[in-house]
């Protein structure tokens, strides 16, 4: 609203026959002014201080001749045409502003962590629920525009490891170049290397790692301005969700998956030995299978005699090789998972890669899982 209301009759003749907007001494016009109607209701107890300023205060008719005073307001200077003019440009300056702030305080209302994001350059973690939508609402479920949305938050990863290389998926957290991915997609590796979704590669630095949770964090060096994923809510997930996953399977950057949570709180059993870590991945760029046990059975080799489990969410969301560490994402674009062992149909060592692929049975770790260990991963842990 940017009219002002105002009574009837309460502001009739303001200016004088040459347009100034207070002609003379204040005195002058009581006799210029309308009758103070009784049956008008008092002004409120605080007036905006525009109108305080521009109205005098009306005072009772009675027969005595009266002095009109303004409080701190005796000492200003006859009001001309220009002045007047600047008291409405004035008046409307507030105005406009309050609508500012309201436009300002209804979009922090439908997406304060990305507000954050924008106001802090980028650099802090952004998180929200599940009923936050990172595409938009009448696109909600929408294979393609999650796809559009998200895909420029995963990246490649490559490490060389002593007796080869293996690749993995990361997800970025900080347009700086923070990156979260499985301990053992760089576990051993002697130097990693990051490829953007548009192609530019980065030397990467291992922060920490938390082997229990089969979780890394690395930084890019020199990186700026990247697109990080928003952190969901693990918890609000159910079976039957609708979920994307994103990663370089077989180091096919930026495949795209979709299926449905299948299962939570399944107990995955996973290798947290370095040399087990190194031998299942250095068959090839790709060529890693990430060995696991599920339900007391083995899956993609041996795990080995240190292992660690922790809950995981299933889906069917085709995953392979080289999606450990990507993205799993529900249906408002919103990562609810790093996706992290796989059943492969070839479990043999000696079978070609080319029997290996998805039987719709995947694993990813609950995003909460991974937001809780930000900190220690930040402050350089290494268990």
């Amino acid at each position: 609203m940017t009219e002002s209301f105002r009574r009837s009759g309460e502001y009739e003749n303001p200016q004088g026959p040459q347009g100034d907007a207070y002609q003379g001494a204040y005195p002058q016009q009581q006799h210029a002014s309308s009758p103070v109607n009784p049956e008008w209701p008092p002004p409120p107890t605080h007036q905006p201080m525009q109108q305080a300023a521009q109205q005098p205060a009306a005072q009772p008719v009675t027969g005595e001749p009266e002095t009109t005073q303004l409080p701190e307001f005796s000492a200003l200077p006859e009001e001309t045409p220009h002045s007047a003019h600047a008291k409405q440009k004035r008046t409307r300056g507030p105005i406009a502003l309050l609508a500012a702030v309201a436009i300002v305080a209804a979009a922090v209302g439908g997406g304060t962590a990305y507000a954050f994001q924008e106001l802090t350059g980028k650099t802090q973690v952004v998180s929200s629920s599940t009923t936050t939508s990172v595409v938009p609402s009448s696109k909600k479920g929408d294979v393609a525009t999650i796809a559009a949305a998200v895909s420029p938050s995963v990246v490649e990863i490559t490490a060389t490891l002593s007796n080869g290389t293996s690749t993995g998926s990361g997800v970025i957290i900080t347009s700086n170049g923070e990156i979260v991915t499985n301990n053992h997609v760089i576990s051993g590796a002697q130097s990693v290397k990051v490829t953007t979704s548009t192609g530019k590669s980065y030397t990467a630095k291992i922060v920490g790692t938390d082997s229990a949770k089969d979780l890394a964090l690395i930084k890019l060096q020199g990186a700026s301005g990247l697109s990080p994923a928003t952190l969901g809510n693990s918890d609000g997930v159910q079976v039957g969700d609708t979920v994307v996953a994103i990663g370089s399977p077989e180091g096919l950057s930026g495949t795209v998956t979709s299926g449905i949570v299948s299962a939570l709180n399944r107990d995955v059993t996973v290798s947290t030995d370095e040399s087990q870590d190194q031998q299942s991945q250095g068959n090839g760029s790709g060529g890693g299978q990430w060995p696991f046990s599920f339900g007391g059975q083995q899956f993609n080799g041996d795990t080995g005699s240190s292992t660690t489990t922790y809950k995981a969410i299933q889906t069917d969301a085709s995953l392979n090789p080289g999606n450990s560490g990507g993205a799993l994402i529900d249906a408002g674009g919103n990562i609810i998972g790093i996706n992290s062992a796989m059943y492969s149909a070839s479990s043999s060592s000696s079978s070609s890669s080319s029997d290996a692929g998805s039987v719709g049975l995947g694993f990813a770790i609950p995003i909460n899982t991974v937001k809780s260990d930000l900190a220690k991963l930040r402050a350089g842990s290494t268990s």
